[in-house]
């Protein structure tokens, strides 16, 4: 298919007696610019770097450009091809092109970069028009991760210095007639208002320094200047942006104002978020707003800055005193928080001078939970909020602090969770080219991705680099998508290879094998409470976890040799592990000595311990165990939560597999009574201490005693501790794949003595709209599910007396479309096909 062109489609279809239905109406998409020789724009640019010398953070302002054209005929069809290295922001005859954020997005700019295509026909006029774009640092030019941290001096410009506009504007006339208006050296160019514009230290607007209708016909531009044209890499491709854009997701009132010392006046938003807010005040030619931002407060009311670290998150407006007031919103820069604390105001503020505009990538909403418990409804709206605040064009650690990096240890934990509430397909499939892209010389996947040098000791991290094969594995299971497994498929041999080849034949790591790691041995179990699993043994068992993926993606692309190789691969590691690491009962081993004494891991020298929570559900929720030590695994790992207080202790690489491994073992009420604990360590925890996203730490920050720990890595917008979502949906909820993409799933509820009495969710899968609630009254519990056509499901009815179950107050034999199995596990299950459904059982 050729650029440019334009497709249409329609859809029908056919009921069970072979009836068709109607048409639906025609629906339609374009091509895009496929080649590079579709283009005849050049990559143009001002350099004003030199102005950004001498500040404390060296920001040069933001260049604007613009162009006047005459149409000589009434416009039948336009668009705009627009790209950047950095930033854009484009107009036309004065108006806004698009509603998107932060454009183009980010990528290795030296390998590719994405352009957007817009239909700007409406915008278009005969006679004169105007073309007008700003272009900021961004990603490309501007401070990335914690380089503002760990670089001395201070430097920046990962990607390139000038950040560069490439636009194209093809036009066809009704008389058939085409144009096309392309960047080259004749576009004028000049800097104005925005003074300073970074995504991590803020913006600053100087509206004294506005050029009025600059993107309208007949601006006079004398006094800029002519672009500079920058020659193009051969090498970095050209593509259609893939993703979601990042967009407006919903404005936030500020919910009050408080004066504090100093002139200052402090907005709280209500809610932690991602975004900037709109300034709305009057006053003074010259006078100046200034606005920091913060997540939470200080006991005595200040604002908690100190865990920004360096990054200075501050904007800055100076107005021009219009009489009628003014409104100002940042184009290029965002924060992570709840409150604002303003300086500036020569009057009280009202709480209409600031409203909080939440920006997050477009992903569809998919999912929706509520339960009987309020705060476990809150937990999980501050997953959904954290989720919001960190799918930013890349999956991001973080939106406030010096960071804000795709992290690669966060992604894959989380994946599994963030699919029950977006469709993120589209996110991934972007985010998964990034990761690919960034995959380094020895075939290892970095910690983060897109990965710019900001660390040079940066390297890859057991836990961390297996997201280049379990998200693309999540990404087929949850969509049925099988073109991310062709397309990485080589990149993932290759890992699987290098991971194969560093056990040296033996299937299982040690200590040893990980001296070329920073920090040593990798990251751990990040973040947990008190023994630490040894690196090298979880570094086994997602040796292990990933081999097992491996086999099934291998066979789904029908690559069947390569399938049974890696089952094959996968029986050896599970085979190794065991006998490295258990004993003959298959209990994991507690003496440290067999880990190493932990000396120059990153969690110091602390010993290790096989016998964790941690070791144990990853052990079963990864199958790393033969089929008779699963339940023995599991009783070891509810001792170890009795042990430790009924508490759990794990990390970053424990949090998710826990409840689903308690669960899966016939430790039901274990799970219930973590997730529903609210005593340190937990995610009840968080919610009575006030949270409203997850936080980096279970512990972050405590109710009348302030910040418990260093803060400059006490985030409270992380969402990697949100991974017990995963276990709401599929386990509380109950709903559960079965063939990929949801063609069949199952749903079984799971009820604990002491725990929940009522479960509400929905799902929207590929395959349509699942849902499911139980409510257990007594003994009896009533069940409803919704089973979307062309898909069937097995449905596990919570009860050992079958004959008590009722559909829609039948018997169950009355119903033929109804198969009834036998009693498993006090559960009666039966498989049906589309419709709804009300069961209900005595327990």
């Amino acid at each position: 298919m050729s650029s440019r062109t334009a497709c249409y489609w329609k859809v029908r279809s056919w009921d069970k007696t072979g009836q068709p239905g109607s048409w639906s109406s025609t629906a339609s998409w374009e091509m895009g610019l496929l080649h590079k020789t579709d283009w005849t724009a050049a990559w143009i640019g001002n350099d004003v770097t030199n102005l950004g010398k001498g500040k404390l953070y060296h920001l040069p302002p933001a260049p604007f450009f613009r162009k006047e054209t005459q149409l000589k005929a009434p416009v039948k069809r336009a668009r705009l091809y627009v790209t950047s290295l950095g930033l854009y922001a484009f107009q036309i005859n004065g108006q806004r092109i698009g509603n998107d954020y932060f454009t183009p997005g980010w990528t290795d700019y030296n390998k590719r970069v994405y352009y957007q295509t817009y239909d700007v026909t409406r915008h278009l006029t005969v006679g004169k028009n105007a073309l007008g774009a700003i272009v900021a640092e961004g990603w490309y030019a501007g401070y990335l991760g914690y380089a503002l941290l760990v670089q001395n001096p201070v430097v920046k410009n990962f990607y390139g210095d000038v950040p560069l506009l490439k636009a194209q504007l093809e036009i066809e006339y009704v008389n058939g007639e085409k144009e096309t208006i392309a960047t080259d050296q004749s576009w004028r160019t000049n800097h104005g208002p925005i003074l300073e514009a970074d995504l991590l230290n803020g913006e600053t607007y100087n509206a004294n320094l506005e050029f009025t209708n600059w993107s309208k016909a007949g601006y006079t531009d004398s006094a800029w200047k002519n672009s500079r044209v920058y020659p193009d890499k051969p090498e970095r491709k050209l593509e259609a942006y893939p993703g979601n854009p990042i967009q407006i997701f919903q404005e936030l009132k500020a919910q009050k104002v408080t004066p504090r010392p100093g002139g200052k006046y402090l907005f709280d938003l209500g809610q932690n978020f991602a975004g900037v807010v709109r300034l709305s005040v009057k006053g003074h030619k010259g006078d100046t707003i200034r606005l920091k931002f913060g997540e939470v407060l200080f006991p005595n009311g200040d604002i908690m800055t100190e865990n920004l670290r360096k990054a200075r998150a501050t904007d800055t407006y100076i107005l021009k005193g219009d009489p009628k007031g003014e409104t100002w919103t940042p184009q290029f820069t965002y924060h992570g928080f709840q409150y604002v604390e303003a300086t500036g105001f020569k009057t009280a503020p009202t709480t209409q001078a600031i409203t909080g505009i939440v920006l997050s990538s477009a992903t569809p909403e998919a999912g929706t939970f509520e339960t009987d418990n309020p705060m476990v409804n809150k937990l999980y709206q501050n997953i959904v909020w954290t989720q919001r605040s960190n799918y930013v064009d890349v999956p991001t650690d973080c939106p406030q602090r010096d960071e804000r990096l795709g992290w690669t240890g966060d992604a894959q934990a989380y994946i599994q969770s963030a699919t029950f509430n977006s469709d993120i397909v589209a996110f991934f499939t972007k985010w998964l080219v990034d990761l690919n892209d960034a995959q380094r010389a020895d075939h290892t996947y970095p910690i983060y991705a897109p990965a710019p040098n900001v660390r040079k000791t940066d390297t890859y991290s057991p836990g961390w680099s297996e997201a280049g094969i379990i998200c693309p594995y999540t990404i087929y299971k949850t969509y049925g998508d099988t073109q991310v497994i062709r397309e990485f498929w080589p990149n993932m041999v290759a890992y699987l290879k290098f991971l194969e080849d560093k056990s040296k034949g033996e299937y299982v790591y040690k200590e040893a094998s990980f001296e070329d790691i920073s920090p040593k041995g990798g990251f751990g179990d990040w973040l947990s409470v008190g023994k630490k699993t040894p690196p090298d043994m979880l570094a086994t068992m997602y040796f292990g976890y990933t081999a097992s993926m491996m086999a099934e993606m291998a066979k789904v692309i029908g690559k069947e040799a390569e399938s049974t190789y890696y089952a094959q691969l996968f029986t050896k590691i599970k085979q190794a592990f065991l006998a490295h690491y258990a004993d003959k009962s298959g209990k994991f081993k507690t003496n440290s000595a067999a880990y190493g004494d932990g000396e120059g891991y990153v969690d110091g020298n602390m010993g290790f311990d096989g016998h964790t929570q941690t070791a144990y559900a990853n052990a079963i929720y990864m199958q790393m165990l033969a089929p008779e030590q699963r339940a023995k695994a599991g009783n070891w790992l509810a001792e170890l939560i009795q042990a430790n207080d009924n508490k759990l202790s794990t990390g970053f690489l424990g949090v998710k597999p826990l409840l689903p491994a308690l669960s899966s073992t016939g430790h039901s009420e274990e799970a219930y009574r973590l997730l529903l604990s609210t005593e340190y360590p937990s995610w009840g925890f968080e919610v009575v201490n006030g949270a409203n996203t997850i936080w980096e730490r279970w512990n972050s920050y405590i109710k009348g005693k302030g910040f418990e720990n260093n803060a400059g890595m006490n985030s409270f917008n992380h969402y990697a501790f949100g991974a017990v979502n995963e276990w709401l949906f599929g386990n509380a909820a109950g709903i559960r794949v079965g063939e990929a993409g949801y063609r069949t799933f199952s749903i079984k509820p799971e009820i604990a003595s002491q725990g929940l009495t009522y479960v509400k969710a929905s799902y929207k899968s590929i395959n349509g709209l699942i849902r499911t609630s139980w409510k257990k009254e007594g003994k009896t519990v009533r069940l409803q599910v919704t089973v979307p056509v062309n898909t069937t499901a097995t449905v596990f009815i919570p009860t050992r007396n079958p004959a008590s179950v009722l559909e829609n107050n039948k018997a169950l034999k009355t119903n033929s479309a109804i198969t009834v199995r036998e009693v498993e596990g006090g559960y009666l299950p039966v498989e049906i096909g589309s419709g709804q459904y009300v069961f209900t059982s005595q327990l």
